[in-house]
């Protein structure tokens, strides 16, 4: 669905329902290959499925997988069929990397599929002609296939037809899931809040208020601690990147990560609002503190602190005299020019010293 024609949905739906119409869902099975992939889904596996046969015909060693590739055009992509895997990506890329995982935890959750029943059947939406998308499950409807082949039939949640806010669906469904890996979750937050600020425009675009942070939340089915999680992290792409790349840190410690680099470079550079230049060496130094296996710490570089001066004279004075010559209780060979705290102590005693003799002075 294009940008252009979601808005458009979503202003017809909203001037004939004054809101979103909820779609209506059932349970009922569905053979799996009447099921195709989302291609725009962050879940999605870039696959081509087999038949039965040509999979028996495979472990048998009737069929290689070269020919398999040839027949299904399947360079760059996963071969996916009963008992079978075969990742077609270029060896030793990104790519093939990321396949490989997602081939391995797939086999994984097809031994509990083989023994037991989904507890969360996939959902999925009708696209004409008695075929159906995948909304959200990819991995089980994948696990489905390696388990049982794609001419069986298996319970799914079905659509009555294509809902108008699929990525902010997605999110909702998947938000609490557990086994989803953070780069999921992430990229999945930024297409719903893409998809709800389209609903937003369109409902200011017929005089209705525009959605509030907390209407988002709620449409996204996560709590406002929740939604500020996702917010934080998704601010600097840095975050997403590296998450994709294998970054295995805890979410909750990623926002920390940022809102540290952010309070230390606001303070460094006296900011209240960050421009793009900001924002831009800000991912820089978040990127350096996520990218080991333990995020080095962003360099303290306070500014030194003075004691507040009232009297101009003192300000004269202590351009025109040697204060390293002054007896003011300081150690000034031994001083530590490098400890901002023994510094700002030795200048304040400077201070107080000029302005007990500048009173002495007023005094006589």
């Amino acid at each position: 669905m294009t940008k252009f024609g979601l808005k458009e949905q979503l202003l017809t739906s909203l001037r004939q329902h004054n809101s979103v119409e909820a779609e209506r869902v059932d349970y009922r099975a569905i053979f799996l290959s009447h099921i195709v992939p989302d291609p725009d889904n962050a879940r999605f596996l870039p696959s081509v499925i087999i038949s039965d046969e040509h999979a028996k015909q495979l472990t048998s060693r009737k069929l290689s997988k070269r020919q398999l590739l040839e027949l299904y055009k399947a360079e760059n992509k996963v071969i996916v069929g009963k008992a079978c895997f075969i990742n077609c990506c270029e060896k030793g890329s990104e790519d093939w990397k990321k396949a490989a995982d997602s081939i391995e935890s797939i086999i994984e959750l097809s031994k509990h599929i083989a023994v037991s029943e989904l507890i969360h059947a996939p959902s999925i939406y009708p696209l004409g002609n008695g075929q159906y998308q995948i909304l959200t499950g990819h991995r089980r409807f994948f696990a489905m296939i390696y388990t049982f082949g794609s001419g069986a039939a298996a319970q799914f949640k079905v659509y009555d037809r294509p809902p108008l806010l699929k990525s902010t669906k997605q999110f909702q469904e998947n938000a609490s899931r557990v086994d989803l890996p953070q780069y999921g979750k992430l990229t999945a937050f930024v297409a719903a809040q893409l998809e709800l600020e389209e609903l937003s425009n369109a409902r200011m675009q017929l005089g209705q208020k525009k959605l509030t942070v907390r209407d988002n939340a709620s449409l996204m089915g996560i709590s406002m601690g929740a939604y500020d999680n996702y917010n934080v992290l998704t601010r600097y792409p840095c975050v997403t990147e590296l998450y994709e790349r294998g970054l295995s840190l805890p979410l909750t410690k990623a926002k920390k990560v940022v809102l540290d680099a952010e309070a230390e470079y606001a303070e460094k550079h006296q900011r209240q609002l960050f421009n793009v230049l900001d924002k831009k060496e800000i991912n820089r130094l978040i990127r350096e503190r996520l990218s080991g296996d333990k995020a080095p710490a962003l360099k303290q570089d306070k500014p030194f602190q003075f004691k507040n001066i009232s009297d101009p004279n003192i300000v004269k004075q202590l351009f025109e005299c040697n204060i390293l010559q002054m007896n003011v209780g300081v150690d000034w060979n031994a001083l530590d020019w490098n400890n901002r705290e023994e510094v700002n102590q030795a200048i304040a005693n400077v201070i107080s010293y000029l302005e007990q003799q500048a009173s002495q002075d007023s005094a006589a």
